[in-house]
Parts: C-alpha cells; sequence; structure tokens
C-alpha cells in the first residue's frame, strides 16, 4: 500500500487527515493512504509557488525540460510498480494502464524536446535599424485540477507544459486516485526539481479547488472534469481575470456508411466503447450511428462481440473490462440502464449490475448495447461515462451528420468509410474538436492540439503539442532600434 503526504516546497507533509483509495474491483483493498489538504494547505502551497517563480522564470527553457527528462528516467525506472497502482487505484485492465503510463514517460520526454526550439518570431522590420521579434514569457502560477480517469497521463499533460514554459504549479488530483498522483510527484521530487515549483495537495474541490481557483496569486488554471464542475471553474476563473481551458464531457460518435469495412467498424466500437477502461473516458464511442443499408449486419456482429467480451478483476486476469471507479459510477450507469428501458429503446445485451462470486466486492456492471435508440432518448442526448452504448439507425450521410451533431457536447467524431469525398465532407461538417477517419474516438497524438466544442470545453485554448506551451505562457513583441552615431 502506498503511503504519502502532501507536497509543499520540496517537503512530504503529514496533515492529520487522509484520504484513502480502495481497490474498485476489491473494495476491501485499502490502495493508498495519502494526507487530505484543506484551505490552509492550498494557502501554503500557491505561496510556496509564488516564492519559487523568479528563480524558475530565470532558467532556459532546456534547462527546465532537463528536470522533465530526469523525471520520465524515474517513471521508467517504476513503471511496473506504477501500472500495478493504476490498475488497483482505478481498475483499468493492465493493457490499458500500461499505455497509460508509457504515455506519461512520452510526454515528459516530449515536453523536454519541445523546449530546446519553442519560442519566439523574428519576422522583418520596416527599418533597416530596427530589431523585431517576439519573446513567449510564463504567466506565474499554474493552477492543475485533474480527474481520475487518466490520473498519471492527464496531470502530466498539463505540468509538463506549464513547468517547460516556466510557471511554477499546484496540483490538486482527484480524490479517488490520489496515490496514482503521487506516484508522478514523486517521479519530480526524485528528479530534484527545484523546492516550490511543483506543490501537490489531495483533498476535496469545495476547499482546495475553490482556493486554487479563486486564489488572486494563480494567474492560470487548466481543468479537466465534468461539465457542471467544469463550468464554475471557468466562471469563477474568468470573473478574477484569470487565463483558464476547461476540457470536459463527450457524447462522441462513431458513423458507420454503406462503404465502410464492417468487420473493422464492429473493432473500432468496441476499443471505444468499452475496453480498458469500462466507458470512462470523456472521448468514449457512447453512439454508433449507422446507415441503415448496413444496419443489420453491423448490429449482428456487434452483439456478438459485446457477448465474448470479460468483465474481471484486472489484477487476478486479463479481461476486456474491468469494474467502475467506485459506487456512484456503478449506480450513474445502472440509472441510465434504467431510462434507457423506461424511454423505449431496446435493450440488445448486458444491462446488469455483476454480483456474487468475483464480483461480490466490485463495482462492475455488463457491457451494454441499446438499439432502436431515437436521437432526441436521454441515453443519446447525456453524456453516461460508463460502457453503455446507444446504437442509432439514420437514411443516409445529411441525417447521419445531423444526428451527430444534436447533442451539447462536441469532443471527437469519428466515420469509418472508404469514400473520400465523404471524408472531405465529414471533416468540414462535424461539429467537434478532434475528427477521426476509420478508427476509434479515443486516443489522440501527444504533439496533436486537444480539445472540445460546445460543452465540452470552454473554446479558449487547446492541449497537448506546441499549443499548450502558448496556453501557458505570453507573447511580447518587441522593437529595438539602433541609434546610429
Amino acid at each position: 500500500m502506498l503511503t504519502e503526504n502532501v507536497y509543499i516546497n520540496g517537503e512530504w507533509i503529514e496533515t492529520g487527515d487522509e484520504i484513502a483509495s480502495q481497490n474498485p474491483a476489491n473494495t476491501q483493498e485499502v490502495v493508498a493512504r495519502v494526507s487530505k489538504g484543506n484551505r490552509g494547505t492550498a494557502k501554503q502551497a500557491i505561496d510556496a509557488s509564488v516564492e519559487a517563480q523568479d528563480e524558475w522564470k530565470s532558467l532556459t527553457q532546456p534547462e527546465r525540460g532537463s528536470y522533465l527528462r530526469d523525471a520520465a528516467e524515474v517513471v521508467e525506472e517504476r513503471f511496473d510498480e506504477i501500472v500495478d497502482l493504476v490498475v488497483r487505484e482505478l481498475g483499468k485492465t493492465e493493457g490499458s494502464a500500461r499505455g497509460e503510463v508509457q504515455r506519461t514517460v512520452d510526454l515528459l520526454n516530449y515536453y523536454a524536446e519541445v523546449a530546446r526550439d519553442k519560442g519566439g518570431i523574428a519576422p522583418p522590420s520596416a527599418s533597416q535599424q530596427t530589431l523585431t521579434y517576439t519573446k513567449r514569457e510564463p504567466w506565474g502560477t499554474a493552477g492543475v485540477i485533474t480527474p481520475w480517469n487518466f490520473p498519471i497521463a492527464i496531470p502530466t499533460w498539463k505540468i509538463a507544459p506549464a513547468l517547460v514554459a516556466g510557471n511554477t504549479v499546484v496540483f490538486k488530483p482527484a480524490s479517488l486516485t490520489p496515490g496514482t498522483a503521487a506516484a508522478l510527484v514523486q517521479a519530480f521530487d526524485k528528479a530534484d526539481l527545484p523546492a516550490g515549483v511543483l506543490n501537490f495537495v489531495p483533498g476535496s474541490g469545495s476547499e482546495v479547488g475553490d482556493e486554487i481557483v479563486t486564489s488572486d496569486s494563480v494567474d492560470v488554471v487548466s481543468f479537466t472534469g465534468s461539465s457542471r464542475v467544469g463550468k464554475h471553474v471557468y466562471e469563477s476563473a474568468v470573473s478574477d481575470g484569470k487565463r483558464v481551458q476547461t476540457e470536459m464531457g463527450g457524447k462522441n460518435p462513431i458513423i458507420v456508411d454503406e462503404t465502410a469495412d464492417i468487420e473493422h467498424a464492429v473493432q473500432l466500437t468496441i476499443s471505444g466503447a468499452f475496453s480498458g477502461i469500462a466507458g470512462q473516458a470523456c472521448t468514449a464511442t457512447s453512439r454508433a450511428i449507422v446507415f441503415e443499408e448496413v444496419y443489420d449486419e453491423y448490429l449482428e456482429q456487434l452483439i456478438k462481440s459485446v457477448e465474448d467480451l470479460t468483465v474481471a478483476n484486472p489484477t487476478e486476469s486479463d479481461p476486456n473490462l474491468g469494474p467502475k471507479v467506485s459506487q456512484s459510477e456503478l449506480d450513474s450507469d445502472l440509472e441510465y440502464i434504467a431510462i434507457g428501458e423506461n424511454e423505449g429503446a431496446t435493450l440488445a445485451v448486458g444491462g446488469d449490475q455483476l454480483t456474487g462470486g468475483e464480483y461480490e466486492d466490485g463495482f462492475f456492471v455488463e457491457p451494454t448495447v441499446f438499439t432502436e435508440v431515437e436521437p432526441d432518448m436521454r441515453i443519446a442526448q447525456e453524456e453516461i461515462f460508463g460502457p453503455v452504448l446507444a446504437v442509432l439507425s439514420v437514411s443516409g450521410f445529411e441525417e447521419a451528420i445531423s444526428v451527430a451533431n444534436g447533442v451539447d457536447y462536441g469532443l471527437t467524431a469519428s466515420l469509418c468509410t472508404n469514400d473520400l469525398s465523404r471524408t472531405q465532407r465529414f471533416t468540414r461538417d462535424i461539429e467537434t474538436g478532434v475528427v477521426k477517419v476509420n478508427q476509434t474516438s479515443t486516443g489522440v497524438g501527444m504533439q496533436m492540439p486537444f480539445g472540445g466544442r460546445k460543452q465540452s470545453s470552454s473554446e479558449t485554448f487547446k492541449e497537448q503539442g506546441r499549443q499548450a506551451l502558448e496556453f501557458f505562457s505570453h507573447e511580447k513583441a518587441v522593437y529595438v532600434t539602433h541609434l546610429e552615431d
């Protein structure tokens, strides 16, 4: 079991209160105990961050990047240990957990390298005596608030560019997975990151999160989580004049047209909707929008494939799906399954909580597929955040796009097709921030910008790629004129 404290000004500090995370596949197992911060602890962390700003900002970007590279080495050295922690604390399958930890290593190394050549530009001046150029500078202190579903990768893709850009960071992780988040901070600590540059305060959103968002000493806020909380974070941060980005929910479709490779389309649907993390991803496939010409063929293969999926404790076997992360998340899935049945959709497969035997002490639900779904049904409109897929039939491309866009979210969307012209229309007409063709709705390249539209995002700044450095820094335009004697 991992035991750790809050991390402020380079010191691990016990607070007298703790957060205990449990294994969602076996709630009898406590995975980690981490000291719990409060509003006062958050203020201490912010003060330490402000104190460390000048020294950290004085380093060059490559110098700051070297700490990321050293932290990546620590994560690599502890790779299997951290994978096991992700599996036990979150309930991910081992393959999914290994992918997340590897992405953490890759992100740290990526931003260490980007730091070498990400800077300003030098456009020519109208005067031969004047040099014009731009330079980027950090904002100061960045507040980073992250969710539980990618407990080490999402913090990394926020913290790494924030640090490289020259900001200091106050980091509040999700209370369901504080142990995995602590492992990332441990890596920076062992990399000898200067005191105060990164501060770690687990705790409640109402205390720690609110202090980070509303403090006058925090200059920029990056949040990933639910749309409800994200709206509050955005409004609070903006009202205080902060730069803010929020990444929130999704209701992501996969569209399957009459030219698609149906077997491949089914594989993509299964991967996006069910595999690895039991649908608990903002990019997960939640709707399959299928042309009526191939609807029956697609549905037959889909249901058979879902029936073959295995659900089990990922610490004891290698299933396709593990548990839901908590009782409340399980209850939410079961509620939406009941809503779907009450709305008149057909429950084609799954739909039950798994209990007894190996499931007795965990939060398990069957992968579930609804058919005969109408676009205005709640299961086709609202984010479920679980292994529940709504399948809709459409008459053609125009209706498919209308149905896909007819929700309040706009994060990712996928099209399965062999029609090039339709691909071009899809990339133009779909109202999402991430557009994919013949790929799952999940998974994004670290070098590519990530963010959504509508209620999926504040629609301000993108995450990941070089754009992340632009969010965590501001640009100065400089004019230097040489006066001749």
